[in-house]
């Protein structure tokens, strides 16, 4: 699919190109870059990055060995109010290195540039305007704010990160939210480092590369990988409607190690399999050794599991169990960090502990468990057999021949429901032996919305009354849960009164709404409406599904940059009854179809009844897959235009 990025691995880069970069450097604003009103490949853009050039290269000492340096510089034009806030820029940076140094960041030749009166005006920035700024223990934030800065200016700055981390180098984005005109990045990399190459997005850059001979004080005489990569007019990454996580999408550039190799040293091979994952992570203290420590909950357990038979219902009563005793400190991660004794005591702690837990007392149970680990939708998709593209563990339970995947940190979930946004691409199952395999996150089983409303009509009164149930399954009531699971009534009254279009509701009851878990969520409401239909003459018209009627197409953008994401596969449910009001007989109703896309991956089936008292119109769309690549963008627009188009087409009821 072709929102993966694409693989380059570069040992040699053996091809050149064409393309020559153009001499862009700071300090050489021109009065054409101040006078131009709007970018000229994208009209609407509040901002452009006339240029971008990056440029990493190695430097070596005897006290500290090898720094890798990476230098930033930038030109942006502001076009727009809405543009200003690229006149601070931040620049996060690691400090939670064991056995390295903390990697230094520090900005300079940060001025902005005005025209006043046909003149040139420069103003640097002075020292205040520089910030350093602790986040946590690993990470600090180095800040600047350029001054003088309005509409029509172009500001400049510089920057460079050194770092003694070779192991991943610093990505080098060339897609924003805003246009790019052109970007450039070098790389020059000492032989004795070879790196894994990755181009993320849909932009391919140019590439070119040689090998070169260099003198330094580590060796007389050796060779080095000097590359390039350039581009231009690189379109604003704009967020879209139906998307995960924006930045998996985003035009970037990454290098993570393979390979050390010095003279007469033995190769270091950093390619971590995932079975070397698997093994490395279960060694640590914080995971392997949480899992084997089981003493201080045996007599829980035992009280527990008194009157379960099945090893099925072990599970969910072990699940059920963790579920409610422990509280979520709302830190992800997959090690622990005050372990899981300490935390089962305090009845709270991060995901590690609550999941690693569950495991563990599913374990004591006898049923085979395992860790799975996991990227959530906000750490990106995990491209790198490393233990950092990880952020998130889960329980994964074995019970003939069944796999079930669960998460006892969120207090909504069941078992083979995970939160939403644990729905990233794939997991990996680890055990202690180095075993390791690819797990499937996103599910394949509809999540259910079916909807029944029963109405009648008073055109004396123009008045709509009838009775409304509401029901979710699955991933459709987790996410209902998750936002109104807390709510009280009247706030659930208001919400329902909003998105229907002003329907007063008179009664409402709920099901399910934070207990039963494993049971669809009920919304039960009897409502009237004046808003519902139109009296045009002697003839009622209306919508066939209400205020269940799409308003407009979700997807107005005529390219679509990035995959279409709707989290799990879904199915939606209409069923109408209407009666019809004494006096009036059926004109015309919506003609039985069905809609279905090319690979079938969508449907949209509507089937109408009538006779002389009621109308029935059932209502089914179905889309089946999570996830659908950029390509078929157009298929799902039309789609969901054509949708618009049925619901369009009224319900007229005549006056006899």
């Amino acid at each position: 699919m072709n929102f993966r990025p694409l693989a380059i691995f570069l040992f040699l880069i053996l091809f050149t190109s064409g393309i020559n970069a153009q001499n862009f450097e700071l300090g050489k604003v021109t009065i054409q870059e101040l006078q131009e009103k709007e970018n000229p490949k994208d009209t609407f853009a509040p901002a452009a990055i006339l240029f971008k050039k990056g440029r990493t290269y190695f430097t070596y000492t005897e006290e500290n060995g090898f720094i890798a340096n990476h230098v930033y510089e930038f030109r942006i034009k502001i076009y727009k109010k809405e543009g200003l806030s690229w006149a601070t820029q931040k620049v996060s940076y690691y400090v939670g290195y064991e056995n390295l140094r903390d990697d230094k960041v520090s900005f300079s030749d940060a001025v902005t540039y005005n025209l006043v009166n046909g003149e040139i005006v420069k103003t640097k920035m002075k020292s205040d305007g520089n910030f350093n700024n602790k986040v946590n223990q690993y990470w600090n934030v180095a800040s600047i704010t350029l001054p003088n800065v309005k509409e029509g200016s172009v500001i400049e700055f510089k920057y460079v990160l050194k770092s003694e981390n070779l192991v991943r180098l610093p990505d080098f984005e060339f897609q924003y939210d805003i246009p790019v005109n052109y970007f450039e990045y070098k790389s020059e990399i000492p032989e004795f480092f070879i790196y894994k190459t990755l181009i993320v997005g849909n932009i391919k850059p140019e590439m070119s590369g040689e090998v070169e001979n260099i003198k330094q004080i580590y060796a007389s005489n050796y060779k080095q990988i000097r590359s390039l990569y350039t581009g231009k007019d690189v379109p604003a990454l704009k967020e879209e409607s139906f998307i995960d996580n924006i930045d998996n999408y985003r035009g970037s550039i990454q290098n993570e190690l393979e390979l050390k190799r010095f003279p007469d040293k033995p190769v270091v091979d950093y390619t971590k399999t995932w079975e070397g994952l698997a093994s490395t992570t279960y060694k640590d203290a914080e995971f392997g050794k949480e899992l084997s420590e089981r003493s201080f909950f045996e007599e829980d357990l035992k009280k527990l599991l008194q009157n379960t038979n099945s090893p099925k219902q072990r599970m969910d009563t072990i699940f059920k169990f963790v579920q409610n005793r422990m509280n979520w400190d709302k830190k992800r991660g997959y090690y622990t960090v005050k372990g899981v004794k300490k935390a089962y005591q305090e009845q709270a702690g991060n995901v590690a502990e609550i999941n690693l837990l569950l495991i563990a007392m599913l374990k004591s149970a006898k049923i085979e468990a395992n860790p799975v680990l996991v990227s959530t939708t906000e750490n990106g998709i995990p491209l790198f057999p490393n233990r950092t593209v990880f952020n998130y563990v889960i329980a994964a339970a074995e019970i003939d021949g069944e796999q079930i995947l669960m998460d006892a940190s969120n207090k909504f979930t069941i078992p083979n429901i995970l939160p939403l946004n644990v729905l990233n691409w794939k997991g990996r199952l680890i055990k202690s032996d180095g075993f390791s395999k690819e797990i499937e996150l996103i599910p394949t089983s509809f999540s259910k919305r079916i909807n029944t409303i029963k109405v009648s009509l008073s055109p004396e009164t123009a008045q709509l009354n009838g009775t409304l149930s509401l029901q979710k399954t699955d991933y459709q009531a987790l996410s209902f849960r998750e936002n109104y699971g807390g709510k009280a009534n009247e706030s659930n009254i208001e919400r329902l009164e909003n998105d229907f279009g002003g329907i007063e509701i008179e009664d409402y009851k709920i099901e399910n709404q934070n207990s039963n878990l494993s049971k669809p969520v009920f919304e039960k409401i009897t409502f009237s409406s004046n808003k519902a239909y139109d009296i045009i003459g002697d003839k009622i018209v209306l919508n066939p599904l209400l205020f269940f009627t799409y308003g407009s197409n979700p997807f107005k953008l005529e390219k679509r940059q990035m995959p279409i994401y709707f989290g799990y596969p879904e199915q939606r449910k209409y069923n109408l009854f209407l009666k019809i009001p004494d006096g009036y007989k059926v004109e015309s109703v919506p003609t039985p179809l069905r809609i279905v896309m090319e690979d079938k991956a969508a449907s949209y089936t509507m089937n109408t009844m009538a006779d002389e008292s009621q109308i029935q119109i059932i209502v089914t769309q179905e889309i089946s897959k999570a996830i659908f690549p950029t390509d078929d963008y157009d298929m799902i627009r039309d789609f969901f235009q054509k949708i618009i188009e049925i619901q369009n087409n009224k319900i007229i009821l005549k006056k006899t």
